[in-house]
């Protein structure tokens, strides 16, 4: 959590109190479903919490904005993205149910009511969103056409809508068939080094209507 504080310093006594508890559901959850890897469980905070709210750093999200979450797993990085932003609708996905019911226990536990759960394939997600959010479930490319048509026309931040991407290592190759993603490596805020080879790609998509 000093963490957490340190760089979210703005965080009400009720995000804290939320924070605090996600550890205590997420460690309890654990024991019966392994969605987070018993390594990172005892470093939450670090491993999911903060590398989930570095899309934070790149783009707040505004108020009445949407976000889809695309292959979930236990939650991240949506959970605390809509701890952080519980004026902002989340929906989280993922094709695993048994991750999908820890996502539902976790949230219902924190009382999130800014947050939809959908067990199902990305593809076949309708409906439009301000930012496609996900931590590098797939190459760029296989992603971008799971969630091409999901972007919704208007944007209303300061980045374009489209996708706020978490991932690692050198993205040179992956990225070369999108010359209008952006890089912005988390270490540039973050000074632990976890985040050294790690990034937020964001990467624009232009609405196409039916």
């Amino acid at each position: 959590m000093e963490e957490l504080l340190h760089y979210f310093p703005g965080l009400t006594a009720h995000q804290i109190s939320q924070f605090e508890l996600l550890s205590i559901l997420y460690k309890d959850w654990n024991l019966k479903i392994n969605v987070v890897s018993r390594k990172d469980i005892d470093e939450i905070y670090l491993r999911h919490v903060l590398h989930s709210l570095a899309i934070a750093k790149v783009q707040p999200f505004l108020s009445g904005s949407s976000v889809l979450d695309v292959g979930t797993g236990g939650g991240f990085p949506g959970i605390p993205l809509a701890i952080l932003f519980p004026e902002v609708q989340f929906h989280l996905v993922d094709s695993i149910g048994k991750k999908i019911k820890v996502v539902e226990q976790v949230r219902d536990g924190l009382e999130l009511q800014n947050v939809k759960v959908t067990n199902a394939r990305a593809e076949t997600i309708t409906g439009q969103y301000d930012f496609i959010v996900s931590r590098a479930v797939a190459e760029m490319e296989t992603f971008v056409r799971w969630v091409k048509n999901r972007v919704a026309k208007k944007s209303n931040h300061d980045l374009k809508n489209g996708i706020l991407y978490l991932k690692g290592g050198d993205l040179t190759q992956e990225l070369s068939l999108f010359p209008k993603a952006t890089i912005h490596p988390i270490s540039s805020f973050y000074k632990e080094a976890f985040f050294e080879t790690k990034s937020v790609v964001h990467l624009p998509l232009k609405f196409k209507g039916k």
